[in-house]
């Protein structure tokens, strides 16, 4: 039952990771490897704020808002500066290594003897000195939701329309006469301020940060996305962002399957090995979809046209 409750927490925690690069991989098709900092980014914000005795709540949203920060630097470089974008996103990981030791102070940063938000005088009030186990994945699972369904909320209001123009069809958003590259700034920003908000709370859960937290972030979020939107696509009730939670926890129970029956050292193998085989299927989806969307060519432009629609809407 642990090795469940331990995998499902794991998913959930990377599964608000898999929301950011959902926003970065599907919407904005932008290959963001500032993910790869971001992550510990959030997780040295909550471990220097929770060490000077800040409220462990508390560093959720400044690390939301820190992972924002860092997004934006990389639109900036994308879009200002006209880097590539995945050029864009390597030189603010790069950067990030760095920032993150200047903030935490050090490679590792323990905090088991510190507050966290699963284990602090709130909750030693409520439930005394022993806290059930289960209020860790509440907790984890309140955050999920909260994020998910803000994000949901967003993409349904005009500017989650425009976002979703920009990755589609950006002449659409020029049409309308707004600037393409600051859309693209502004889903980069929100999609690192999720990266860092699953930082701050992975941080929390494990009671410690380290500067090779973020290592692979990039590959798990991506494994996760493909595995979700491939398994859940032509379930139209499950909304897609619910689906990439529940790829997320798959992926991690694939991978905790995997490491309990192999040797563990072998753990890095075996995710590019699981990641490998969820490309080569996703890869052979999408062939077949194409054979049975020949026929339609009108079909991507009536989902332009869609959108289109539903901006004018909502800016009337």
């Amino acid at each position: 039952m642990d090795f469940i409750m331990t995998i499902v927490e794991q998913g959930l925690i990377y599964g608000i990771l898999t929301l950011g690069i959902y926003i970065t991989y599907k919407i904005l098709d932008f290959p963001d490897l500032t993910v790869d900092g971001s992550f510990p980014l959030g997780a040295a914000v909550t471990a220097a704020l929770i060490t000077r005795g800040v409220n462990p709540y508390l560093t959720i949203p400044i690390a939301f808002l820190v992972g924002v920060l860092a997004g934006i630097c990389t639109g900036l470089i994308h879009v200002k500066c006209k880097v590539r974008d995945l050029l864009s996103g390597i030189i603010m990981m790069t950067a990030l290594y760095t920032v993150n030791l200047k903030i935490a102070g050090t490679n590792n940063v323990p905090l088991f003897s510190q507050e966290t938000m699963f284990k602090n005088g709130m909750l030693e009030s409520l439930f005394g000195e022993t806290i059930p186990g289960y209020m860790k994945i509440v907790l984890i699972l309140l955050v999920v939701l909260i994020a998910k369904f803000l994000l949901d909320f967003y993409l349904q209001t005009k500017s989650g329309y425009l976002l979703r123009a920009v990755g589609d069809n950006d002449n659409l958003v020029t049409a309308l006469a707004k600037d393409k590259g600051n859309v693209k700034i502004l889903g980069l920003a929100i999609s690192n301020g999720l990266v860092a908000l699953s930082g701050c709370v992975f941080a929390q859960e494990q009671k410690v940060f380290d500067i090779s937290t973020g290592t692979g972030s990039m590959v798990i979020g991506l494994a996760s996305v493909i595995i979700g939107t491939s398994l859940f696509k032509k379930l139209t009730f499950v909304k897609t962002t619910t689906a990439v939670i529940i790829g997320s926890i798959l992926y991690k129970g694939c991978v905790a399957i995997a490491i309990r029956f192999f040797d563990p050292q072998s753990m890095k193998l075996i995710t590019a090995v699981l990641f490998l085989v969820i490309l080569v299927i996703s890869m052979e989806r999408k062939q077949k979809a194409k054979g049975m969307a020949a026929g339609q060519k009108g079909g991507k432009n009536c989902l332009n046209f869609n959108i289109f629609i539903n901006i004018i809407i909502r800016v009337r």
